[in-house]
């Protein structure tokens, strides 16, 4: 399982605490909102304090995998995302998108997050296509689906649903507030 995108990969092994953080601090800081950085160390304990340091400094920890000795941890830039604002007209509640996959409603739930966010945490069957890559990839949707876009707080996801709207995707429905609340079923890698 070694397919996760990454922007930027660390190496910290050999390191013991405090060193995989403060290394992981700087070179967090030379990377773009959104792009994901792998890091790999030696240090058992750096899976607890890389998940808390990324709490605490607002960057979103998506997941560890263990290959051998060495723990790969995977994070992503925050983007401060709060404070997008919303202008795609029809939105729906995690809820609402919840009932509509229970009911096997014949739905297509597009991904728009980072491949890297995927592979930890998807919703079964979503197609995943990052938001950077939908106007090359408008190709694999077809027009006549009913499309919910979603991404972990509702931010890219409504940008995806307004550039899907305007290459003439009629029925686009952003999903509020996204994966970072997702209760539903999910198909995710061991953290």
């Amino acid at each position: 399982m070694e397919n996760i995108k990454v922007n930027v990969t660390l190496d910290a092994k050999g390191l013991s605490c405090p060193m995989p953080i403060v290394k992981t601090k700087k070179t967090m800081n030379t990377l773009e909102a959104g792009q994901v950085l792998q890091v790999q160390a030696t240090d058992r304990g750096s899976k607890a304090d890389i998940r808390a340091w990324a709490n605490s400094s607002g960057h979103q920890y998506l997941g560890t995998i263990e290959e051998g000795d060495v723990l790969k941890h995977y994070l992503r830039k925050s983007s401060n995302d709060g404070s997008i604002e919303k202008k795609h007209p029809h939105a729906i509640s995690n809820e609402e998108l919840k009932k509509k996959l229970d009911a096997n409603e014949n739905i297509v739930v597009l991904d728009v997050r980072e491949a890297a966010e995927y592979a930890f945490n998807h919703i079964p069957n979503a197609v995943s296509i990052p938001l950077g890559e939908i106007e090359e990839r408008l190709g694999e949707l077809n027009k006549e689906d009913e499309i919910f876009v979603l991404c972990r707080t509702g931010n890219r996801s409504d940008l995806a649903a307004q550039k899907l709207a305007e290459r003439g995707f009629s029925n686009v429905i952003n999903v509020v507030p996204g994966m970072g609340d997702w209760t539903g079923k999910t198909n995710t890698l061991n953290k």
